[in-house]
């Protein structure tokens, strides 16, 4: 993969919208999300089931459309393609990483063959070569003879990471992998996935449930009903005495329009509801509660 193909390698979605209709009911899972993902870059989006985080990733993967908006991969229009163009898309820009093995995995197959026969598919050469050195990169070439029931959970995810990276795609999509795992074995999957990230460069987007995710990135996306509603950032920040740690600062995400969602344990804990009140000051907005009654009050006065 050239420099300038990962150059390219960025996620952007502005005001998507996706509506399900299922007997006459209308079901809005996207409500104008936006998001930008950079090329290189590792990010979490976390939220509560039925965020819309699995809607958001099925239309990433070109499995999906959304009803309106914007969305690009890797330069590639997704709304623009044509069936076939959609199937390429699948097999050479996003590699794809299930919760559940039987999806990443034919179990009749070793680890090795799962490999070979991504690659079979999107006809890429060097299938053997390729295979050894994923399997060297995610530390299981202990598994390449090992069919799916021979491996440990963690390995079985270790493996399907390989099988999404067979293609050398530019985009590693990821939908809850470390579901079905304990505590231990997912902080060795996201470490494994930070490898990766780390080593070949590869955007890689992580959707969970599981807070636990944000200690292995540097930017988790909160997503609720339907919208980005909150970025956290980490960097490494250094103390007085010289000492290394680790700074977590959260960002509210504002729409082209201004629009932002707080956090709703700040909602919760002032007791805001309906409306607030906000001040523009010099350089920050002021936001408060506002108690019901208090218009009358400041008429009075």
């Amino acid at each position: 993969m050239t420099e300038n193909a990962r150059a390219d390698a960025s996620i952007r979605c502005a005001d998507l919208v996706r509506i399900f209709t299922a007997d006459g009911v209308e079901v809005q899972a996207l409500q104008g999300l936006t998001l930008r993902v950079d090329a290189g870059e590792l990010v979490a989006i976390v939220g509560a089931s039925g965020s819309g985080k699995s809607t958001l990733l099925g239309i990433l993967s070109g499995l999906d459309k959304p009803t309106a908006g914007q969305v690009s991969v890797a330069g590639r229009d997704l709304l623009a393609l044509s069936n076939r163009e959609r199937v390429d898309y699948r097999r050479h820009t996003v590699g794809f990483v299930w919760q559940q093995t039987s999806r990443n995995l034919l179990g009749y197959l070793t680890a090795r063959e799962n490999i070979a026969l991504t690659m079979s598919l999107a006809r890429t050469p060097d299938r053997e070569r390729r295979s050894g050195e994923l399997l060297d990169l995610l530390e299981v070439s202990h598994c390449a003879d090992r069919r799916p029931t021979e491996m440990s959970g963690g390995e079985q995810q270790r493996v399907a990471i390989a099988v999404g990276l067979a293609n050398d795609p530019r985009v590693l999509l990821a939908d809850e992998p470390t579901g079905e795992l304990d505590e231990a074995t997912s902080a060795e999957v996201l470490e494994a996935m930070r490898g990766v990230n780390r080593e070949l460069g590869v955007t890689t987007l992580i959707v969970t449930h599981d807070p636990a995710v944000s200690d292995h990135v540097a930017r988790t996306v909160q997503i609720r009903d339907g919208r980005t509603s909150t970025e956290v950032l980490r960097r490494t920040g250094v103390t007085a005495d010289g000492d290394e740690h680790i700074v977590a600062e959260e960002f509210a995400v504002l729409d082209r329009v201004g629009r932002l969602q707080l956090p709703q344990e700040y909602l919760t804990t002032l007791g805001m509801r309906e409306r607030v009140r906000l001040a523009l000051e010099t350089d920050h907005v002021g936001v408060w509660p506002h108690a019901a009654g208090e218009d009358d009050a400041d008429d009075d006065r």
